[in-house]
């Protein structure tokens, strides 16, 4: 699988990577269609593109899940057009952007990827200019699409995107398929409570998009969120003195490198306070 689009809802559709078993989405309607997520840098961006402009000619809009690189450094090419995001979404692109490229950039060349080690390093990074605080409504194509901040998780700037009319869900790196959540940004206790704003908005047939890995039904993610929780759990204890890592490690859900990461993220990751 090199790449490939999926239809899971009426004229909802999800391409599918290798690279980094990416999904991003693509929600079409009549004179007007919506991008979710485009990718890591400007060619592979330009490369969704292409692909969106073969199955149809209507003016785009770009929504960004949230800010990681993989999900928003390829918005260049798609441009003009409006760019949706949550406001810490654009806040963090702005101030940790340069570093962020710099960073995978190198990581890359480490790999041995230096083509795509260069193509991070030349991409221009777009700010959002359409933000959302914690609801917005757009019309796209004549179908309705609410944008949803339930609150910090996988990142700072997590935002659900639902497709009402097609029961669809778009949940960035909310939800992973395929690999453990990834916990390297995350806020461990919050966690837990934004995966269950998305749940309330996912009916029993809904399918739900994830960042990572193909798409999944309501079951799957109640699964994970209960996963989520026992890591929030685990740190909760750990945090209290309570409980040993190695023993945290042990009772994980997840593996070991997975719990080690949630576990050491910093302290003003683990609150509510500050925000």
């Amino acid at each position: 699988m090199e790449s490939r689009w999926v239809e899971v809802a009426d004229r909802v559709l999800v391409r599918r990577y290798a690279e980094l078993d990416l999904s991003v989405g693509l929600v079409m309607g009549d004179g007007g269609c919506l991008v979710v997520d485009t990718r890591g840098d400007e060619r592979q961006g330009a490369e969704l593109a292409a692909e969106v402009r073969r199955i149809t000619r209507d003016p785009w809009t770009v929504v960004i899940t949230h800010s990681h690189f993989d999900h928003s450094f390829g918005t260049r090419p798609f441009l003009e057009c409006p760019v949706w995001a949550h406001e810490g979404c654009r806040a963090d692109l702005a101030e940790d952007g340069a570093g962020t490229k710099e960073a995978w950039a190198r990581r890359y060349r480490e790999k041995g990827r230096a083509d795509i080690a260069d193509d991070i390093a030349g991409t221009e990074i777009v700010l959002p200019d359409h933000l959302v605080t914690d609801r917005a409504e757009s019309v796209v194509g004549g179908r309705r699409v609410v944008m949803t901040y339930f609150g910090r998780g996988h990142s700072g700037n997590d935002l659900v995107v639902h497709v009402p009319d097609a029961n669809a869900v778009f949940a960035g790196d909310l939800v992973e398929n395929g690999a453990p959540p990834a916990y390297g940004d995350a806020y461990p206790l919050e966690w837990p409570a934004t995966v269950d704003g998305l749940l309330g908005l996912a009916g029993d047939d809904a399918v739900v998009v994830p960042g990572h890995g193909d798409p999944v039904d309501r079951g799957f993610v109640a699964a994970q969120r209960a996963e989520i929780g026992a890591v929030a759990g685990l740190c909760r204890e750990v945090a209290a003195g309570r409980m040993s890592i190695q023993d945290a490690v042990r009772l994980s859900p997840y593996p070991e490198d997975t719990t080690r990461t949630a576990l050491g993220r910093p302290v003003d990751r683990w609150g509510v306070s500050d925000h």
